[in-house]
């Protein structure tokens, strides 16, 4: 006999004529959840979640109680007396005057609004025998766990993603269709979103009808039949067009009258949505017929899926973060459709996705759920608020299902998480799967593949794959030379070659992933940089340890040593990991190097590129510093520091924490003694190699202008990569073939 059961007690909410507020179920559970006492949880948009402890008292308590049918609440528990849950922590700082009818008319943060973990999930001890709840049985069998669209016409069972066709809507494990009686364009505009489309389209509903007029007269077909069966259909459902989920509309599965039927002479819903750009087939324009592209003023960073991520928006020329106070799933979903894909399925607080660097441009946005940006909702400036970026707002959005996750897969890993890289072409008419060639493949290819798998970000890219075994139906290598931006949904929408070109084979040296949920994300602080930034005429009897670790002009080695000196070009450097997840190096401590003449190990050959480039980016100076240690230097107040170099430590950067490089250190420079009086550009790349994975590798470079006249230097406007809007933005690629130039 099992010792910990789980006993379901269901409590449900109707909602009465008039009123917004969400449906939703309360449960407990726990081996005393059927003499009322356990952890407390909540179906909301068809998911249970948890309620965080934080200000959750007898009042919120005893509401609870209520709606599960019994008489009141006699205690809660603190910090999962029942044990941790699992899924979203629904509702937190809870606010109930006692008085409620369902814990949906209390105050709270917002769904899914929380900086709680599953430690903190509370309780409650009921008391009095449990009595049945006449709301229960109608919202029980209304509640909506998933929707769908079934294609009719051959063209749109074609599509990917598919846009058209009969809704059907799941009911306790059932799909059913809807009848199209009084059904709504905003009906239509909740059940695209739901599907990761931010729009919704026309359909030729006479068209339609004539199909069905047709299979209804068709002997052959079982229409008939089924149309009269009321389990079938749902009856209505009526929704304001604002809302994220179906399960927050009016829905009624049976007719009003007893024996009366559920759809007569109507037939089932139609939908039609249209998909974000990015879902759209890409279509061959002719000359002069491109429109010129918008610049984007909101976007996300640092998600581990497509359509998640922290939320920037551009103002004033400058990406900066939200805040989340009274962040909530309305204008999440507004910043969701904005971008191209459909409601918000979170909306999250306290950076669960990162915290950003720079500026927090709003807070206490407010949106009703129709705005078409999140420019046109109420917000207020986040200036003088004290608003930090440990408050970052972040969102999960709802996104189409695609072909594009069927169309890779991993073989060989220990992990599903891991393998050899197998994609699937068409080949002479005919779909068959193949290996990558491991030439040239990288981290920006290999993120594409984990991304398109739902795996995350990658960790490591193979260019070799010795120790994993692909499938046998896989063997031959279809794709080559792929060079991807990291931003494609497919790793078949990178540049490749067209002919295969595979000089090594494949084999053992196909291409292979490591993927993971979390990566870090090195930012460099451009204040600092600007702030620091200073000459000094350095003697050569202080540079031999600096010339041995190559970090002087090869004009250097044509110098009588110890005499004369070099202009450097000296700063501080403050680099701050906003990431998710510790940055190690690459290599355990058993492969770093000892520099005999500094007397410390480097982790890292090169962790970051230091450039003065004219301003058409050709390369007239250049330094690097080596990572002779990676630590903690500062971590925010009450995180201790994990990683120090003394004593032969363990070296990385922990999340939150930034690492320090002085000016006044070795290499921590750049060599301009042969440079000629000008305007330059310097500039500093950080992990220039891509030696370790980043979450986000567009804000490793940081850029400012520099005025030179042979005696002084004037260092301003510096920035990282990705701080500005398109119209400023540099284009790496470019800038990378200019500054090979070495003048």
């Amino acid at each position: 006999m099992l010792s910990h059961l789980t006993f379901l007690l269901l409590a449900c909410l109707a909602v009465p004529s008039g009123a917004q507020r969400p449906q939703i179920q309360l449960r407990l559970v726990g081996p005393r959840s059927q003499v009322g006492e356990g952890r407390l949880e909540v179906l909301y948009n068809g998911q249970w979640g948890t309620v965080c402890d934080d200000d959750f008292n007898i009042h919120v308590a005893g509401v609870a109680c209520r709606e599960l049918g019994y008489e009141g609440a006699v205690n809660w528990a603190h910090s999962a007396k029942y044990g941790p849950g699992d899924g979203p922590i629904w509702l937190d700082n809870m606010r109930c005057s006692g008085t409620e009818s369902s814990l949906a008319e209390c105050e709270s943060n917002g769904w899914g609004v929380t900086d709680c973990n599953h430690n903190e999930d509370t309780g409650v001890i009921c008391t009095g025998l449990r009595r049945s709840n006449p709301a229960t049985a109608r919202i029980q069998d209304s509640r909506v766990e998933d929707v769908r669209i079934k294609p009719i016409l051959a063209r749109a069972k074609l599509a990917s993603p598919i846009t058209e066709g009969a809704l059907e809507v799941k009911i306790h494990g059932r799909w059913r269709q809807v009848c199209d009686a009084g059904w709504t364009r905003n009906n239509t505009r909740v059940v695209c979103g739901m599907l990761g489309f931010p729009k919704e389209g026309r359909v030729a509903t006479g068209f339609y009808r004539k199909l069905w007029n047709q299979k209804l007269k068709d002997p052959r077909s079982s229409l008939k039949s089924l149309t009269a069966n009321n389990t079938f259909w749902i009856h209505r459902i009526k929704c304001l067009g604002t809302e994220a989920h179906l399960g927050e509309c009016k829905l009624h599965v049976p007719p009003p009258a007893r024996n009366q039927p559920s759809c007569p002479g109507g037939m089932h819903a139609l939908v039609s949505c249209i998909a974000g750009p990015q879902f759209q087939p890409i279509r061959a324009k002719l000359p002069g017929q491109a429109k010129p592209k918008e610049e984007q003023q909101v976007r996300l960073r640092a998600g581990a899926q497509i359509g998640e991520g922290r939320v920037e928006v551009l103002v004033g020329g400058q990406w900066g973060t939200v805040c989340d106070e009274d962040w909530d799933l309305p204008a999440a979903s507004v910043v969701c459709r904005q971008l191209g894909y459909g409601t918000a399925r979170e909306a999250l607080s306290r950076a669960q996705l990162g915290q950003g660097l720079g500026p927090i441009h709003l807070t206490r946005v407010r949106c009703r759920g129709y705005e078409r940006s999140l420019a046109e909702c109420r917000s207020q400036g986040a200036m003088q608020t004290g608003c930090r970026h440990e408050a970052d707002a972040a969102v999960r959005c709802n996104v189409p299902q695609t072909e594009a996750r069927s169309q890779v897969r991993l073989a060989g890993g220990r992990t599903p998480e891991e393998g050899v890289v197998e994609i699937l072409v068409s080949k002479g008419g005919a779909l068959r799967w193949g290996a990558v060639c491991g030439e040239h493949w990288g981290l920006q290819e290999a993120m594409v593949v984990c991304r398109q798998l739902g795996l995350g970000f990658a960790s490591h890219a193979l260019q070799e794959t010795w120790y994993w075994k692909g499938n046998s139906d896989a063997a031959k290598v279809v794709l080559s030379g792929v060079r991807c931006k990291g931003t494609e949904l497919s790793i078949l929408e990178c540049q490749h070659h067209g002919p295969v070109h595979c000089p090594s084979g494949g084999g053992r040296f196909s291409a292979g992933v490591t993927c993971t949920s979390s990566a870090p994300d090195l930012v460099m602080s451009a204040q600092i940089v600007q702030e620091t930034a200073y000459l000094e005429d350095r003697p050569l009897s202080m540079l031999s340890c600096a010339h041995e670790e190559g970090c002087l002009s090869a004009s250097a080695d044509r110098m009588e040593w110890p005499y004369g000196h070099r202009r450097l070009l000296r700063f501080s450097s403050q680099i701050h990991n906003l990431g998710r997840a510790d940055f190690l190096p690459k290599t355990g401590r058993h492969a770093w190097i000892w520099h005999q003449c500094h007397r410390h190990y480097h982790s890292i050959e090169v962790f970051t590129h230091y450039d003065l480039l004219t301003l058409n980016g050709s390369r007239v100076a250049q330094g690097h510093k080596a990572s002779f240690c990676l630590e903690d230097t500062n971590c925010p107040d009450g995180q201790q520091r994990r990683f120090a170099c003394a004593n032969f430590g363990e070296q990385g950067v922990s999340v939150g924490c930034w690492d320090t490089y002085r000016h006044d250190i070795d290499c921590q420079w750049v060599d301009i003694t042969d440079v000629p009086s000008g305007s330059y550009i310097f500039q500093v790349v950080v992990n220039p190699k891509h030696e370790v994975a980043e979450s986000d590798f567009s804000n490793n470079v940081l850029r400012c202008q520099c005025q030179y006249d042979g005696h002084r230097i004037w260092v301003h406007g510096c920035h990282t990569g990705d701080e500005y809007g398109a119209n400023i933005e540099w284009d790496e690629e470019a800038q990378q073939r200019l500054a090979s130039n070495l003048v």
